[in-house]
């Protein structure tokens, strides 16, 4: 029994290693992209390049977290009484090394996936995979990392938001078009606002560690409005293409998501110490998920019918 509960423990240790809340930041915007691609432009997916490039943006994803967990614990941002899922080596005992080493094999698979995608897509697409594979290591690595500057939320709103689903729908189009870049936009915001409510979070600790993000700079309560504002314009973005008769009234089903950003705003104005804030990080990437998942449900049905 007591070899089953240390087993147990391990893969929570590893799991959690992969900070899973932040998973989805990498899977909708594929999910969503794909969806484009069959509703919009009517082309029939294909499912293995669909699943290589869900696993592979996963796998980037997974590794820049453990990229940010090693390079928080070099600088000494990490330690025993930090709040939330990181601080696996401080907490857990976690060798660094390991840490890199798994973030580093993680890169190689994605790597490989990435060449199968190329060749049954385009050559080009390597160019644009190997750019988001390094804008994910300095995301928190090198000697200025994108993390710690007033940038984070717009450079990680831009690839793994944006351009993970512009990639889906060339990979599965073979082109760009307009309806998809404007599809995207609302991801590109709601995948910045999951690491402004981070930031919102860690607002403390990153002041004394020296960082200079958006939500320092601005200061908390701005901060706050700041992420209000990513969710109005989420919603309103949707509303305005439905309007213009850009894209179907399905879309519309995203305002079933509502009750998420306002959970998440209203624990935000509430409370300030990072546990009592928790919850509103996980109502922020759930607004991302059931957002992004609920618009490509809606352009699906609105092709089906």
């Amino acid at each position: 029994m007591t070899k089953v509960i240390e087993a147990e423990r391990g893969f929570q240790v590893w799991w959690h290693l992969t900070r899973p809340h932040t998973l989805t930041a990498s899977f909708v915007p594929v999910f969503l992209g794909t969806a484009i691609a069959a509703a919009i432009s009517k082309h029939d997916i294909n499912f293995l390049l669909f699943f290589a490039m869900l696993i592979a943006s996963m796998l980037i994803q997974a590794a820049t977290n453990m990229f940010n967990e090693y390079y928080d614990y070099k600088r000494g941002l990490d330690n025993e009484h930090s709040v939330g899922i990181g601080g696996t080596i401080v907490r857990h005992g976690v060798a660094p090394k390991t840490i890199m080493m798994i973030a580093l094999c993680f890169y190689g698979l994605a790597l490989l996936l990435g060449i199968y995608i190329c060749a049954m897509s385009s050559w080009w697409l390597a160019a644009i995979g190997l750019v988001c594979m390094l804008i994910g290591y300095l995301y928190t690595g090198g000697p200025y990392p994108i993390a710690y500057s007033p940038f984070g939320e717009l450079v990680s709103g831009a690839v793994m938001g944006m351009g993970i689903v512009l990639i889906a729908f060339f990979i599965q189009t073979g082109t760009v078009t307009l309806a998809a870049v404007l599809l995207s936009v609302p991801s590109m915001i709601l995948v910045g606002g999951i690491m402004l409510s981070n930031n919102i979070r860690d607002i403390v600790g990153d002041t004394e560690g020296g960082r200079k993000t958006m939500a320092i700079l601005v200061g908390r309560e701005s901060a706050i409005t700041v992420l209000s504002l990513f969710f109005i314009v989420s919603y309103l973005w949707i509303i305005g293409l439905v309007i213009i008769d850009d894209i179907s009234e399905w879309a519309l089903l995203v305002l079933l998501s509502l009750p998420m950003p306002l959970k998440a705003i209203a624990i935000f104005r509430a409370h300030k110490a990072p546990k009592d804030v928790m919850p509103a990080m996980k109502y922020t990437a759930q607004t991302n998920t059931i957002f992004g998942f609920l618009l490509g449900i809606g352009l699906l049905i609105s092709h089906l019918i």
